[in-house]
């Protein structure tokens, strides 16, 4: 995903895509990802990581996808 990179999870059921290749800090990120997406994310600034984002992937397959499609396009159009 442009300007997105993520290690795999390794137990939880929460990815922290790093964000430094967008220029966003996290919480302007999440709050035009939700904004102009409707995907709602965890600044990482929560956790002391400012280019991180923090989102749950404990639902359906149909709205894991439908999200992560949501992500790719909002991703694109910075």
């Amino acid at each position: 995903m442009q300007g997105v990179s993520c290690v795999n999870s390794r137990g939880a059921f929460y990815l922290f895509p790093n964000i430094e290749g967008t220029g966003l800090r996290s919480a302007k990120f999440c709050e035009r990802l939700l904004e102009q997406s409707k995907v709602a994310a965890v600044p990482g600034i929560a956790f002391g990581a400012d280019n991180n984002f923090r989102i749950s992937y404990a639902t359906s397959m149909e709205n894991i996808q439908n999200g992560m499609d949501r992500l790719e396009t909002f991703c694109k159009s910075l």
